[in-house]
């Protein structure tokens, strides 16, 4: 019935109690879930959870956040985009909230990691994950720059204004909405969610982060992706069989899921 789009299984708090976090996926309905990958050094762990789990899928990419990592070049993410499970190029983007001291014009080695990723997800012909914080208007412009509409995707855990969202609808991209939709103080991001179109639409969890309510603050799984389904079918005004239905067909087209 549900699908996560985006989850990290492959973290420690997480994938110490997988068997128990797959059976209550089960109960909760969740079918399927994408395993998001976030350095090189943790994707043979992500490709390998995908590998043994018929139900999960996965990525590969570095998070723009992390640094001192291994950085992988073009031809390392297309080898990585071959592998049968891996559905998309990411997550990547562009993250500007924790600049640490540092101005938007030293993070030049993040805009080119982003190139990386682009470039890559053109070749391997698989859509980007895309995360953006603080940095819309960056993020727009290299896709643009680099011709990443072609590519396709998702930009994830969306939190940005409604021009931002369509911005991205009208390059082919699906928004992608995660626990945070049901907040109390997110009636800005619930007010740009009613203005997209349903067969754009994604939920996720981000799990381990951003639980729910009702379960904010504790730890994040992907059963508790459909609050997030109820709270965007009633911004939608569906039913939430619709919003299921159609958030899980419009996943299984942007990342090939079978």
């Amino acid at each position: 019935m549900f699908i996560d789009s985006h989850c990290h299984l492959s973290f420690p708090e997480l994938q110490s109690q997988l068997p128990h976090i797959l059976a209550e996926m089960k109960a909760a309905q969740v079918e399927q879930a994408v395993c998001i990958c976030t350095t090189m050094e943790d994707f043979p762990n992500v490709s390998r959870l995908a590998d043994e789990h018929h139900h999960l899928w996965a990525t590969v990419g570095v998070h723009p956040d992390n640094e001192d990592v291994h950085e992988p070049d073009v031809n390392e993410l297309v080898q990585g985009a071959k592998h049968p499970k891996v559905v998309a190029i990411g997550e990547t983007g562009l993250d500007y909230y924790r600049l640490n001291g540092r101005s938007i014009e030293q993070m030049e080695w993040q805009r080119e990691r982003f190139r990386v990723h682009i470039r890559a997800a053109l070749l391997a012909a698989k859509p980007l994950v895309i995360h953006t914080r603080s940095s819309a208007a960056d993020t727009l412009r290299l896709l643009d720059e680099m011709g990443g509409e072609k590519a396709g995707g998702v930009f994830h855990c969306f939190t940005e204004s409604a021009e931002v969202a369509l911005a991205a609808v009208e390059r082919g991209f699906y928004i992608s909405f995660s626990g945070i939709l049901t907040f109390k103080n997110a009636q800005s991001l619930r007010d740009v969610a009613k203005l997209l179109p349903l067969e754009r639409l994604l939920i996720e969890t981000d799990s381990p982060y951003l639980a729910p309510a009702p379960h904010r603050g504790k730890l994040n799984s992907p059963a508790y992706v459909p609050h997030v389904a109820a709270a965007l079918a009633e911004v939608k005004g569906c039913s939430l069989a619709e919003l299921a239905a159609q958030t899980s067909a419009n996943c299984r087209q942007l990342f090939g899921l079978n």
